[in-house]
């Protein structure tokens, strides 16, 4: 049974930084794409991060120079350090991992105060 557990969310004051976890297990075909997306209140997801096999990169233009993806392939699990957060910050964060099947993370809430 496939399983992302996500941890790191929480309560950050302005300026601050959170690094969020995703630990993958129970996949058993090579991890082709890991992402974070988030969801604010009232809002459709968005992708926030997203990293390949390669090691390509992408990020939401609003992240850029803040966020970081990463990955730990021994680990199968993905980062994403979080600096300089801002309000409009404030979502839930989930985990996306693409193998043979895509997956999704239970979503973890991410709260940023001003």
């Amino acid at each position: 049974q496939v399983q992302l557990v996500e941890s790191g969310g929480g309560l950050v004051q302005a300026g601050g930084s959170l690094r969020l976890s995703c630990a993958a297990s129970g996949i058993t075909f090579s991890i082709n794409f890991m992402a974070w997306y988030r969801q604010a209140p009232g809002k459709q997801r968005e992708l926030v991060a997203g990293l390949n096999s390669g090691g390509n990169t992408n990020y939401a233009d609003s992240v850029k120079g803040r966020f970081t993806i990463s990955r730990d392939n021994a680990k199968n699990t993905v980062y994403l350090q979080m600096n300089s957060l801002k309000p409009e910050d404030t979502a839930v964060y989930y985990c996306y991992v693409v193998s043979r099947y895509p997956y999704w993370g239970q979503g973890t809430q991410v709260t940023v105060s001003s």
